[in-house]
């Protein structure tokens, strides 16, 4: 059969006969053949591919935004194309946005968790539809972003711990992607509404490692009470480190965290967090570059607010508890 032949049948755009269709893909289930969507889009000028650009595939943040932009871009008949960018190297993110804008793409993603995902996205060429998936809420610029509100996240987070009877809350913080760290900027605005101290932060990583090592500061202290960690996986390393010392959570020390990973409930005690939906954010940022590509303006942003998951890591503090009693 002649290539136009097999063209008609695939594309569905002109009709054939039964017969002649059955053939053709009989022959295509035989040789496993797929089309080649660069290819189509060369020839057809309509591009599907959506690239996604990350520093991070398989913390948990990260992974559960990715599936919820592959989701979204799977139902509008779109692919997605994943790129790593280890480091924020102006060499590294230069190559890799030169590697993905050479497919045939609709637009691109950059998940702006941290700062090689600033860097990232301000390397795209202003000619591409470029969104991005971020933390902490600022201002309108030029790249659309799609925000989980993780500095409201921070300041209920505070205010709880606050509302039980502590005096201040110490806060493991995670790395910063701006200046101003989203979580850590909502944790510090609930303790001077409150007209509560300030503690000096406490860096940690992401890892449950750094959140380990960066409570042993804190240890030894008889005023820290509360701690605000800036994920789940800091408060369970600082929880190891608390338990080692034979410090007990809540009973001495009440302990939060961020984001509301599968394990946090089933940890003992289980960790009251503050639940942020990521796919949820993958979902909004690849309906932000929908928007933008089908009507050619951009959009403006989207944000929603996280909350608090009270379960079992935080209490009033002895003091208070046993004055109560």
């Amino acid at each position: 059969m002649s290539v136009s032949t097999v063209s008609r049948v695939l594309t569905g755009r002109t009709p054939v006969s039964i017969a002649l269709r059955a053939r053709v893909l009989d022959a295509v289930a035989e040789l496993g053949y797929r089309p080649n969507a660069a290819a189509q889009a060369l020839v057809s000028g309509r591009r599907s591919t959506v690239a996604v650009l990350a520093r991070n595939t398989f913390r948990f943040g990260y992974a559960a935004t990715l599936h919820g932009i592959e989701e979204a871009a799977r139902a509008a008949g779109m692919v997605v194309n994943i790129a790593v960018v280890e480091t924020d190297s102006p060499a590294e993110i230069s190559r890799t946005v030169d590697l993905v804008m050479g497919q045939p793409l609709v637009g691109a993603i950059v998940i702006e968790f941290d700062s090689v995902g600033v860097s990232t996205l301000e390397a795209f060429p202003e000619s591409l539809p470029v969104v991005a998936a971020a933390g902490a809420r600022r201002r309108r610029g030029s790249r659309p972003h799609a925000f989980l509100d993780d500095a409201e996240g921070g300041r209920l987070a505070t205010e709880y711990l606050l509302s039980l009877g502590h005096r201040t809350v110490h806060h493991l913080a995670i790395p910063n992607t701006r200046v101003r760290s989203g979580r850590t900027q909502g944790w510090r605005k609930a303790l001077q509404d409150a007209g509560a101290p300030v503690p000096e932060i406490t860096q940690a990583g992401y890892s449950p490692t750094s959140g380990y090592d960066a409570a042993q500061a804190l240890l030894d202290r008889p005023d820290v009470t509360a701690i605000l960690c800036g994920n789940d996986e800091i408060a369970i390393g600082a929880a190891r480190a608390l338990q080692e010392r034979g410090i007990r959570v809540p009973e001495d020390v009440s302990l939060v965290g961020f984001d509301d990973q599968p394990f946090a409930q089933m940890w003992v005690p289980a960790l009251t967090t503050v639940a942020q939906d990521f796919a949820d954010l993958g979902r909004r940022t690849f309906g932000l570059l929908d928007e933008w590509v089908r009507t050619g303006e951009r959009p403006d942003d989207s944000a929603a607010a996280p909350t608090l998951v009270i379960r079992d890591s935080a209490a009033p503090p002895r003091a208070r508890r046993l004055l109560n009693e």
